[in-house]
């Protein structure tokens, strides 16, 4: 005699609360039509570099390629932007991209995830994890042109998000991945539960952590607990500019000295 396999309570409770986790999922996505303005803005102004787009098994998303002065190195950087703004941003962006691709590093800069214009700060948590796709097909990019090792440059949200994706990753990381330095760095929230602070406890990579000592206040406060957080990492560092604000404008030169002086040492 056979017999049905009835589902039992305990799987009807199980479906519940799948279902109720499926729908309380964040609902928000990267604004991909503000993307695509800021492309078509960027592609027709670009000065140095090459726009190109890579694709994160969803959607494309715009890069800017600037090759080493020498041509041949097989050293990258992922640069990673801040809040709502874009791969070729005057302030932090811009400045590294060309300036370590002039002391021989391939630099990759990336569209991060962006929402629109009036969303709030805190609403970008809910699309951190869309970063972790863009970042591997990144690395996948550059292990196409040969670069061997890739170090992470992150600023603020590109920071948070970039944190995210190495904690999350790394069972799995490339072992081309070879140091992360996060310029900006808060908590990675505005409601003080510290995801950043979670996610610097497991990283394991060398952390160059660089702020200005006239950053924002949250980069500040959060100083002593992000120290505290990595202490078991020995090759994190602590870095502060004196007289930085958190988009190191006029100190240009000190941002760009202090990531190449880190970048020396991986």
């Amino acid at each position: 005699m056979s017999y049905l396999n009835l589902p039992t309570a305990g799987m009807y409770a199980r479906v519940a609360m799948l279902v109720v986790f499926v729908f309380s999922m964040p609902a928000q996505a990267s604004d991909l039509a503000k993307e695509k303005r800021w492309a078509d803005q960027i592609v027709d102004a670009l000065l140095d570099g090459e726009s190109l787009y890579v694709n994160d098994g969803t959607s494309d998303f715009l890069a800017i390629h600037t090759e080493p002065m020498e041509g041949d190195s097989e050293k990258g950087v992922l640069v990673m932007h801040g809040t709502g703004i874009h791969p070729d941003w005057q302030t932090v962006i811009q400045p590294l991209r060309v300036a370590l691709a002039e002391r021989n590093w391939h630099t990759l800069s990336i569209q991060m995830p962006i929402l629109e214009n009036e969303a709030p700060y805190e609403a970008y948590d809910a699309i951190t994890h869309e970063a972790a796709p863009r970042i591997k097909a990144s690395l996948e990019w550059f292990a196409a042109q040969g670069v061997k090792s890739v170090a992470l440059v992150a600023h603020s949200r590109g920071a948070t998000m970039a944190a995210y994706y190495l904690a999350n990753i790394k069972q799995s990381l490339p072992d081309s991945v070879v140091g992360f330095a996060a310029v900006g760095m808060g908590r990675g929230n505005p409601d003080g539960h510290g995801k950043n602070i979670e996610h610097l406890a497991q990283i394991n990579l060398p952390v160059l952590d660089l702020y200005g000592s006239e950053d924002l206040q949250g980069v500040l406060a959060s100083a002593p607990e992000r120290a505290a957080a990595a202490r078991g990492n020995k090759r994190y560092q602590q870095v502060m500019v004196d007289g930085a604000d958190h988009f190191f404008e006029g100190h240009d030169d000190a941002l760009i000295e202090a990531v190449h002086q880190w970048l020396g040492q991986l």
